[in-house]
């Protein structure tokens, strides 16, 4: 596999470069998580990074990229975890479309 050389910013992980392996369109995971061994062999700290674009192009103007620490640890969309506010009914009617006169 192919690997690239990606720069962290922030967290404890500020200021190095580490080799990340790329898929098949050339561009490292979205996020990369770090799993931190815990003080006394407790439960292991995750550290997580999110993928953003560095600011100069690379090459043949492709994006190269960097990982930025993300301290709230992946907790950052709503729709991935259970719905807040709302309860889920099945028989509930669904919204209509945006052009729709009732909707």
């Amino acid at each position: 596999m192919k690997s690239e050389d990606t720069p962290f910013e922030g967290g404890p992980m500020d200021g190095r470069v580490l080799p990340v392996l790329v898929g098949m369109t050339g561009h490292p995971p979205k996020t990369y998580r770090i799993p931190v061994p815990g003080p006394d062999g407790g439960p292991p700290t995750v550290l997580v990074y999110r993928r953003v674009p560095r600011a100069g192009r690379g090459g043949l103007g492709f994006a190269r990229w960097k990982y930025a620490y993300d301290p709230e640890g992946g907790r950052r969309w709503p729709w991935s975890g259970p719905r807040r506010g709302r309860a889920a009914d099945p028989d509930a009617t669904p919204r209509g479309k945006p052009d729709d006169a009732d909707g």
